[in-house]
């Protein structure tokens, strides 16, 4: 279908992205990567064409990644059962050490090995490198979820190191304890990608989904909300428009918003280069807060 676009389409295309290279330019980026991006190859590519075109053009960008499917089918090759308690991640100290292999090793390099095959420089950190993330053990209505932890700082100095020398950050979301734990513990990329964005002082924090957005009707696609002032979030949340798996995605971006993120945006993994569409098109694409 592109290639059926004739040259003043072509120019019409380039003109409209124009003013969002010029917006973007020298800004951060902080983009969560997670979900049927992962998984599909040909989505994986296009996410890392994405990217590199990104850093390319000088938007610094930091891409940060889960891997709970990967996790899951290594803890079943260890015979080892995936719990979760109130959609966490039970973490065990067995369960600890293959998340931590799995997320900072295997995943962690494969991604970084993506970007560079995709003509891009990329380097892999853990939350660990750098003091990056630090964490305690978190407390959840009283529930022990083991090894799973709750943010108290993010150090972001290793990050704005590497984006000034022209690499992206690939980081997995393993945090170290805070001063005298010496405990890893397991965080939930998207809380740890919106606190990112937050200490980096980014002018976007996106997260690539696997549905188009904020949906009115959950079953019907066009249903799309493409923009939501987060003072209606309560009331969403109260009336159902926002429920489930839906609300810590949407509470991650107010996170974000608050700490003086100007935008937050769901988008669609799903969508071949998705990313690129929300950056550098007048149509956007997924749901932007505000």
């Amino acid at each position: 279908m592109i290639n059926q676009l004739g040259n003043e389409e072509w120019a019409t295309l380039l003109i409209e992205a124009l003013p969002y290279f010029k917006q973007y330019v020298g800004q951060t980026i902080v983009v969560k990567y997670g979900g049927n991006a992962m998984l599909n190859e040909n989505l994986k590519s296009a996410v890392m064409q994405d990217i590199v075109l990104l850093s390319t053009i000088g938007i610094n960008t930091v891409l940060v990644h889960g891997g709970g499917p990967e996790i899951n089918a290594m803890l079943e090759k260890t015979g080892k059962e995936s719990r979760f308690v109130n959609g966490l991640r039970y973490t065990d100290a067995e369960t600890m050490e293959i998340v931590q292999m799995v997320l900072t090793g295997k995943l962690n390099k494969d991604i970084v090995g993506l970007l560079l095959q995709a003509g891009g420089q990329a380097v892999g950190v853990s939350g660990v490198d750098g003091g990056l993330l630090r964490a305690k053990k978190m407390n959840k209505d009283g529930v022990d979820l083991g090894f799973v932890g709750d943010i108290t700082s993010v150090e972001p100095e290793i990050l704005t190191s590497l984006m000034s020398q022209g690499y992206i950050p690939v980081v997995s979301t393993v945090a170290l304890g805070e001063p005298g734990d010496t405990n890893r513990y397991n965080i939930n990329a998207d809380t740890a990608a919106a606190k990112i964005a937050v200490a980096l002082k980014a002018e976007k924090f996106v997260q690539l989904t696997n549905v188009p957005g904020v949906l009115r009707d959950i079953n019907d696609p066009s249903s799309l909300i493409k923009r939501i002032d987060h003072v209606a979030i309560p009331s969403m949340i109260a009336t159902g428009v926002i429920s489930s798996g839906m609300i810590p995605k949407i509470e991650c971006c107010v996170e974000a918003l608050k700490g003086g993120v100007p935008r937050t945006h769901i988008i669609d993994g799903r969508v071949p280069h998705a990313l690129l569409i929300e950056m550098f098109s007048d149509r956007g694409i997924g749901t932007m807060l505000i």
